[in-house]
């Protein structure tokens, strides 16, 4: 059975994916049927789940091609497998808790995700990601005019951003970090902050080790927070200036800066209004 989820990962993952765990005891497994005279193992069913990365949406668009795809692969594999049910989970946790259940075969998660489930399901693959070419510690060296860009090398980690968006309050924190000026705690905690579920790695684990080490609190101490369910949620709040800052990964510029102002509600081009701080 391992041998099976590693080549629908192996697959998925070629295909740009996340991280993927499979579940110890799962339905798919259950319910395998021996293989017949023609050497060919039936699946009933197999449940994806992926973490909320995105909107849920633009997961199901993007993976709708994915279903034949993998029946298709995994026939030449061997494995026929009548049902491919992929969803998107409400938050990070819920995918965790669905393999931890058992209603989710294999999930696409973060490896703080894994962490807190760790008992219950098995990493079988992991991706990387391209690197970037901006890695500085300090934020003001983010702020050049120019968003960011992929290289051609892969990277094992990626940075964790605290991005300042077109509000007043964004821009008042952008332009002290880009005069050279340390924020203080009472300019972080008089902003609006949007962030993921607690096991988000980029939208919340790190940022709260950030401010622990820089401030000694952490993302419950600050006065104004709002959990969203996807980095794409709080890229589209600080647009409306719902949120002064957000915290996500530091390729999100990338993604969002095209659509920026035609469908998310910038006034002006991303790299105009927004900076890392």
């Amino acid at each position: 059975m391992k041998k099976f989820l590693a080549s629908i990962l192996t697959l998925a993952l070629c295909l740009g994916l996340a991280t993927g765990c499979a579940g110890k005891q799962t339905p798919a497994e259950n319910d395998t049927e021996s293989a017949g005279e023609t050497g060919v193992k039936e699946i009933p069913s197999l449940k994806i789940a992926f973490s909320p990365y995105a909107d849920a949406d633009q997961i199901t668009t993007a993976t709708e091609p994915l279903e034949q795809l993998l029946q298709a692969k995994l026939l030449e594999k061997g494995y026929d497998v009548k049902d491919i049910d992929m969803t998107v989970g409400t938050s990070y946790t819920a995918v965790g808790e669905a393999l931890s259940a058992g209603s989710a075969d294999i999930g696409f998660i973060s490896g703080g995700n894994y962490v807190l489930f760790s008992d219950d399901c098995d990493v079988l693959l992991t991706a990387l990601r391209y690197a970037i070419n901006k890695d500085s510690e300090n934020p003001a060296d983010w702020n050049d005019g120019t968003i960011e860009e992929n290289t051609k090398d892969m990277s094992t980690y990626y940075r964790c951003i605290i991005l300042a968006g077109p509000s007043e309050k964004g821009q008042e924190l952008q332009a002290k970090v880009n005069a050279g000026e340390e924020l203080t705690w009472d300019d972080l905690n008089s902003a609006t902050w949007s962030v993921l579920s607690p096991t988000s790695a980029s939208g919340y684990i790190y940022p709260c080790l950030w401010l622990q080490d820089h401030y000694g609190k952490g993302i419950s101490d600050l006065e104004h927070v709002v959990q969203s369910d996807s980095h794409t949620t709080s890229v589209a709040r600080l647009a409306a200036g719902q949120v002064d800052v957000m915290v996500s990964f530091g390729h999100i510029r990338i993604k969002n800066a095209p659509k920026w102002e035609s469908e998310l509600g910038g006034t002006a081009p991303m790299v105009e209004q927004t900076g890392v701080i």
